[in-house]
């Protein structure tokens, strides 16, 4: 234990530039736990660094230990955003003559101001910090604490939360079943955190009994994961046969609406490609599906392109695409208002039906009212091309797709929304997720969002349609196994069954409930240890 002891000093006793270096760097260090590496057993390093971090918050008073805790837990929190979400400068040189100046504004200040929720959260733990193993327990139930938070002020931004680091393997995220993400955060802070005090001076075999049930706590899930999936694959419903689509068209000038015959041309013939010697074209699939904001013009409003779907659709096959719709115009408005929206298109070139996005990205699809002066006096505009933005859904419905179940249907970043995922009324039978992460290239960011949709799917029990403009499409079944994929940056379908769906989960019945009851717990259990 000499190393672990020297390492545990060297973080403890840092103070000044130092301090905040290693702090920067250890959390920096959790991104390599979260997808595309999903090398999990990294968490240790920030979750440790964490303790000992919060160890050596020390000053003459209350106020001072408590700032050294804040202090360290913003620069814990900057280096970890700072490395998770980097890729987020490449939306801004898609159109780099309006947006390169303010990079930094996405690279830098976004995961500045993210780091304030892990500072709340050192802050918070430092005022009931315990001795011994109890600081395991309070930190754990701290930082999940900060992490709901993060997931919910301000719209929320639950990307890359502390959880995300259970969820690579299979036979780990399976408690998300159980636990949902948030109660997936407790364990991977405490488990991370757990081999803390074996560098920190704790006396006799009582320093290990962290470590050992942190142990057990991932034997369990390990378990639980191996009883739960099944050798064999999930049946497919009958009669079901869907193909993806994905352009890879590049989210740039040339997806604009002078090129519309162009890109709607690519769909058409991409979809029409036979996938096997078994197959021709388009003509023995039910369910065709595009992606998010296919066209650089309304569907609606443009009848020949509907005439061109339906000469390309044979008898019952079905379109489902996203697409911007308008809808009514108000009075005394000069415009209608345009929605993100998926609709479904029949053999007839007739639109059937519609889910409007509900959950907009600020300042990517709107500006948040509060700022939007301010940001359009500095010659900012929102990313997408929609003047004055999207309107946002009145609530999320169920989308009816002649000869699937009904669909939770989810529009881009509206699916790392845990708990949010699911539509008011019957339960529906799978999660149909369409987004366009042409904004972010060949970076993480893609990567991130898929493994984060994967994770909706183990929670609610349902298998998962994802099609995506540039990658990653895929399919998966309600225990998160990819049944079929197309890698980034390719163009191409996929033919694939749907899987049916699972019965409903813990999650899907009682939601954030068991979370809530264990962040309760841990944090009472922290102040018991604290007044012994």
């Amino acid at each position: 234990m000499t190393l672990l002891s020297a390492l545990a000093d060297r973080v403890i006793l840092a103070w000044g530039w130092p301090r905040r270096l290693i702090a920067l760097i250890c959390g920096a260090c959790g991104a390599l736990a979260l997808a595309p590496l999903d090398l999990w057993p990294l968490m240790v390093v920030p979750m440790t660094a964490a303790v000992w971090l919060i160890d050596g918050s020390v000053a003459a008073n209350r106020r001072g230990r408590l700032w050294a805790a804040a202090s360290a837990g913003w620069w814990w929190g900057f280096g970890y955003h700072l490395a998770g979400l980097w890729w987020l400068g490449a939306a801004f040189l898609v159109e780099a003559d309006k947006f390169a100046w303010a990079m930094p504004l996405g690279v830098v200040a976004l995961p500045a101001f993210l780091a304030v929720f892990p500072a709340a959260g050192f802050a918070l733990a430092r005022a009931l910090w315990p001795t011994g193993a109890g600081r395991i327990l309070v930190l754990a139930a701290v930082l999940a604490l900060s992490e709901w938070l993060r997931g919910h002020v301000l719209t929320g931004f639950p990307w890359n939360v502390y959880g995300m680091m259970l969820a690579g393997p299979a036979w780990l995220a399976q408690s998300a079943s159980l636990i949902g993400l948030y109660g997936l955060t407790a364990l991977a802070v405490a488990i991370g955190a757990a081999p803390a005090v074996l560098g920190t001076g704790e006396k006799g075999e009582g320093r290990w009994r962290a470590p050992a049930l942190a142990g057990l706590a991932l034997a369990a899930m390990a378990g639980f994961g191996a009883w739960r999936i099944p050798a064999e694959p999930v049946p497919a419903l009958s009669g079901v046969k869907l193909r993806l689509m994905q352009p890879n068209l590049p989210q740039d000038a040339k997806f604009s609406a002078r090129n519309s015959e162009m890109i709607l041309s690519h769909y058409l013939a991409l979809s029409d490609r036979a996938t096997g010697p078994a197959t021709s074209g388009v003509q023995d699939v039910t369910h065709l599906i595009w992606p998010e904001s296919a066209f650089p013009f309304l569907l609606g409003r443009t009848p020949q392109a509907l005439a061109r779907i339906a000469a390309l659709l044979p008898p019952s096959t079905t379109l489902i695409t996203g697409a911007a719709r308008a809808g009514e115009t108000l009075p005394g408005e000069s415009r209608p208002p345009i929605y993100n929206a998926i609709q479904v298109v029949n053999d007839e070139g007739t639109i059937t039906g519609s889910y409007d996005k509900v959950h907009l990205v600020p300042f990517g699809e709107y500006l948040p009212a509060v700022f939007e002066r301010l940001i359009r006096a500095v010659g900012l505009s929102e990313f997408v091309s929609v003047p004055g933005g999207f309107a946002s859904g009145s609530r999320r419905t169920p989308l009816s797709i002649r000869g699937l179940p009904p669909a939770a249907s989810l529009i881009c970043y509206e699916v790392i929304f845990p708990g949010e995922a699911m539509p008011s009324g019957p339960r529906p039978g799978f999660i149909l997720n369409l987004t366009n992460d042409g904004w972010f290239g060949q970076t993480s960011g893609p990567y991130q969002h898929l493994a984060q949709a994967r994770l909706r799917a183990i929670e609610e029990g349902l298998p998962l349609v994802r099609v995506a403009n540039t990658g990653i499409s895929a399919v998966t079944d309600h225990y998160g196994r990819i049944r079929a994929a197309l890698p980034l940056g390719e163009a191409g379908v996929i033919d694939t069954s749907l899987p049916r769906a699972g019965p409903a989960t813990p999650y899907s019945r009682f939601g954030d409930l068991f979370f809530a009851g264990v962040v309760a717990s841990l944090m009472l259990a922290g102040v018991i240890m604290r007044r012994r």
